[in-house]
């Protein structure tokens, strides 16, 4: 039997992370890859919340910040398909939630 090449820990997390997202809906797993996706200014006015199926429901900070990832949504999801698998996420669905400081 061949073996396959060894994979690095980097590249496995964000599939396990998808999984274990999905599994148990809450979107708070998928954190550091929603993060590198979005960078570090907008991941802090933004949380991944939980994962209804392929919808990924982000908690914002207040309505310019959704405005401004619903304009991005498609190019979101297909980055973050590209780390989690595709069709993990096909749609991001936005609530608010009070500001961190």
């Amino acid at each position: 039997m061949a073996r396959s090449e060894p994979k690095s820990l980097e590249s496995l997390l964000p599939r396990v992370l998808a999984r274990l997202a999905g599994e148990s809906g809450k979107g708070h797993a998928l954190a550091p890859v929603w993060e590198a996706v979005v960078g570090p200014h907008l991941a802090r006015h933004t949380t991944p919340q939980a994962l209804q199926g392929t919808t990924l429901v982000v908690a914002v900070t207040g309505a310019q910040w959704a405005q401004s990832l619903e304009s991005e949504a498609a190019s979101l999801c297909e980055q973050l398909n590209a780390r989690l698998g595709p069709d993990t996420v096909k749609s991001l669905s936005f609530t608010f939630q009070v500001a961190r400081r």
